[in-house]
């Protein structure tokens, strides 16, 4: 659960410390609706770079910012993928990732995971330091949060990820450390965890993703009630929500499709992971090339009650889609095909996860036979621009891409079918949240007791939800607290 003791002489030293640097914290509420942020605020953010290293942007950890470099507000940022590039009939709707700070939503996990520490004064800026275990995207967004709020940060990723990350971390990580392999090592990030916690003690403060409530608590009531504004927007008079597809990773995402699924009972929540590493489709391990959604474990977090189907997508097709959609050649075939010109220059807002989770909403799409009055909801993690040098890489390593690739890779989502899927019976659910004591009773130190709280108590889950109100009204003490101090 999210810890909410509070340490009274700590809340205040916080607050004196973020009243020195001017730092105020965004609620929930403001993350969720922005057009509530004071207006102070708002008119600041204006001349305020979207990646500038500026507390203020604090209240950017947000799916509406304006897709800029400056500005404010301007509605929920999201991108329809059209049949004539799917081939499927469905609508597939994906929230964009892009223009949140850092450029990946990640952010608001990390800070949904920090900021409640600070306002109950379990965390001291001063003497610890946040460890932001990872595969990519949440260091980031981890070492950028910390950053704003005035901490000092180590962030944690596999040696193998894209040279972006790496370089984008030289000067906002205190600290970077690679752990060994590929996306698919999760492990190997956790056993590092526990060395820095064995050589530092109390000056470092793990904050780890597929661990922490604040992060399904962040997409419950954020990205979900981003999904539910889109679909007020777009939807016509005999649509209907068919459900939302998110990738695995940490299982953040996966509680924005558990709030659709309270709004609109009829949807379903389908869960994405790499069928090179089929996790939670066949207790399977392995490595794999969809950076973004670590895996060979089933996250803490994930709540196996309100998933119904898992898909297996295969790295292959994604980095060919990703070539398609990013190298001229590709797009001028697209243009060939009848794919409209403002759809083909903003594939970029897809990077190799968002591809992932296209593949997984057209095999979704196909196996329920799901048509044009159907909405299928989903995240856009990141963009292109977090993986520009993959395309070097696959250049060098296969060639030139040419019109023929073109034709090969475009076909890819015609034959995308319903293999590598399953839907999923009580059973099967049970089956994979009982692979959870495995990495984290035996391994990481969770109880027996609350494994099974979080299968047979249907409050476990609720409960965390619930703690949002509770978490804006500290919040808001906290600001005030730190108004009274500058």
């Amino acid at each position: 659960m999210i810890d909410l003791t509070r340490s009274e002489q700590q809340i205040d030293r916080n607050a004196r410390l973020c009243a020195r640097q001017g730092i105020l914290l965004p609620t929930y509420a403001e993350m969720a609706d922005p057009e509530t942020i004071p207006e102070d605020i708002q008119a600041e953010l204006r001349g305020i770079g979207r990646d500038e290293v500026h507390s203020r942007n604090l209240f950017r950890v947000t799916w509406e910012n304006e897709p800029s470099e400056r500005g404010t507000f301007g509605g929920v940022n999201y991108f329809e993928i059209p049949p004539s590039v799917s081939g499927v009939k469905a609508r597939i709707i994906g929230l964009v990732g892009k223009w949140f700070p850092t450029g990946a939503h990640k952010v608001g996990a990390a800070y949904s995971c920090l900021a409640p520490t600070l306002v109950t004064g379990q965390f001291d800026p001063e003497r610890n330091m946040a460890v932001w275990p990872s595969t990519g995207n949440y260091c980031r967004g981890g070492a950028y949060i910390s950053r704003l709020l005035a901490c000092k940060s180590v962030a944690i990723l596999p040696e193998e990820m894209s040279s972006e990350r790496f370089r984008w971390l030289e000067n906002m990580a205190d600290e970077t450390i690679a752990t060994p392999g590929c996306e698919s090592n999760v492990k190997e990030i956790f056993d590092k965890c526990h060395e820095l916690e064995a050589e530092r003690g109390a000056g470092v403060f793990i904050f780890n993703q597929f661990e922490q409530m604040g992060n399904r608590l962040w997409h419950h009531e954020v990205t979900g009630r981003a999904m539910e504004k889109v679909i007020a927007e777009v939807a016509r008079p005999r649509d209907r929500v068919a459900g939302a597809v998110v990738s695995s990773g940490s299982a953040g995402t996966t509680a924005s499709g558990e709030y659709l699924k309270e709004r609109y009972p009829a949807a379903k929540l389908a869960v994405a992971e790499a069928t090179q590493c089929p996790t939670l489709l066949a207790n399977g391990f392995g490595g794999h090339r969809i950076e973004g959604i670590g895996d060979k474990h089933v996250p803490w977090i994930h709540n196996l009650l309100d998933t119904d189907m898992v898909v297996a997508v295969d790295d292959e097709q994604t980095m060919r889609l990703f070539r398609l959609f990013n190298e001229p050649v590709g797009r001028e075939y697209l243009a060939e095909r009848g794919v409209a010109p403002e759809v083909v220059s903003s594939l970029d807002v897809l990077g190799i996860s968002s591809i992932c989770n296209v593949l997984a909403a057209v095999k979704f799409a196909r196996y329920y036979e799901l048509g044009e009055e159907d909405i299928i909801m989903t995240v856009f993690t990141d963009s292109e621009a977090l993986y520009t040098s993959r395309l070097a890489e696959l250049s060098a390593e296969r060639g030139p891409y040419t019109r023929d690739n073109a034709v090969a890779d475009f076909e890819l989502l015609a034959r995308t079918g319903t293999d590598r899927l399953l839907e999923l019976r009580y059973e099967e659910k049970k089956r994979i949240h009982n692979l959870k004591y495995y990495t984290w009773v035996e391994q990481q130190g969770k109880t027996f007791e609350e494994i099974n709280s979080q299968w047979y108590d249907r409050d476990y889950w609720e409960n965390i939800n619930a703690l949002r109100p509770e978490l804006d009204r500290l919040i808001g003490e906290f600001n005030d607290r730190v108004r009274a101090y500058t």
